[in-house]
């Protein structure tokens, strides 16, 4: 332990801690230089060294020297490693620019722009691109994104709405199935390989593509043990779908009655569907409400088929696109997971009824 005395009033001691920690900074070829400078005057103060000559051996003034000398006395070795907060040159915005900007962006820009950029702000406001961007992240404002919505016009919307989900959550003695198609399915094949993923480095995959054609997949989804029966077929009409409710028939044990969740296609509803269905008596069909695809079980399985298996794909010939999606349903169904419903229908229909409220209130 040293005490050392410099101008009037000022010393403070350097622990043997505080030397090596010191000689580290100084020491290490990464140290940013304004901190190797400032453990050399604190070591040379240390050391007895006056302050002319520490003046000298580090090329800083006096009242720097002081300066650093004081800061260490005061908050010891952390306090050499930052700096005091200075006062910015420019004077921040006053409340009243943030409420221009927000009345602003809620408002459609002027000319044949559909939304406000950073740059549009800050020309129309006359401040930095950068203030726009803080305003907009403290007022949870961002209009350069925007989300996709249909609220349902069903006059049952509510009725169709609790069948379903009554199925989900308490589901009859009998086979519940979530039915429904991907169509338009493409076997897109890259005009060059990809190049692989390595470190620092996405992996790669051509803009362009060859189009082998398409197929698609009729999938039900049995809501209680997660398995799905799936077909590829060419085209999407009421003959492919009664062929898939064939399959589904020769599939499901003869003695357990079959309820099906299908939403609004017109081949679900066609004459010949429902001839189909007057025969097999142990099927019943529970309607979706219109514009609620998102009800439909099944939707999730195509969602991760799709990004899993399909978006990154490549195939050369449409039975290599129907091939792989085989695959990937029998990988599904080695280790299927029940479906659960977790959503509260009720929240449902007030979220709907105050967005049919929104939208009377605007037109």
């Amino acid at each position: 332990m040293r005490v050392c005395g410099m101008r009037t009033g000022i010393s403070f001691t350097v622990s043997p801690s505080d030397r090596r920690r010191l000689a580290a900074v100084i020491g290490d070829r990464n140290s940013p230089q304004k901190h190797v400078w400032r453990a050399e005057i604190i070591l040379l103060s240390a050391d007895g060294i006056g302050t002319v000559e520490i003046m000298r051996r580090t090329g800083k003034a006096k009242t720097c020297v002081w300066r650093w000398q004081e800061r260490f006395a005061e908050q010891g070795f952390k306090g050499l490693l930052r700096d005091k907060t200075r006062p910015s040159r420019i004077a921040p915005l006053g409340p009243e620019v943030a409420e221009r900007v927000v009345a602003l962006t809620l408002e459609d820009p002027l000319g044949e722009t559909t939304h406000w950029t950073a740059d549009m702000m800050a020309e129309a406001a006359g401040i930095s691109a950068s203030a726009v961007r803080r305003i907009w992240k403290a007022h949870g404002l961002q209009p350069h994104r925007w989300r996709q919505f249909k609220l349902s016009n069903d006059p049952q919307f509510v009725d169709k709405l609790k069948d379903v989900v009554g199925l989900y959550v308490d589901p009859p003695h009998a086979i519940v199935l979530s039915v429904d198609e991907k169509s338009q399915i493409q076997a897109l094949d890259r005009t060059q390989p990809g190049l692989p993923m390595k470190k620092g480095r996405l992996g790669t995959m051509t803009h362009d593509y060859k189009r082998h054609g398409t197929t698609t997949l009729f999938a039900a989804l049995n809501v209680l043990d997660g398995t799905v029966i799936g077909r590829n077929m060419q085209r999407h009409r009421h003959q492919e779908f009664i062929r898939f409710l064939n399959a589904i028939d020769a599939e499901v044990p003869a003695s357990k009655v079959v309820h099906v969740i299908l939403d609004n296609y017109a081949a679900h509803k066609h004459p010949k569907v429902r001839q189909w269905l007057e025969r097999h008596e142990r099927f019943t069909f529970h309607f979706t409400p219109t514009s609620c695809s998102w009800l439909n079980a099944v939707e999730g399985f195509f969602a991760r088929l799709s990004k899993r298996r399909l978006k990154r794909g490549v195939f050369h010939s449409v039975v290599d696109l129907q091939a792989a999606i085989n695959r990937f349903l029998a990988e599904h169904n080695q280790q299927p997971k029940p479906f659960t419903w977790t959503a509260d229908p009720d929240t449902i229909i007030a979220a709907v009824k105050r967005g049919h409220q929104a939208l009377d209130s605007i037109h």
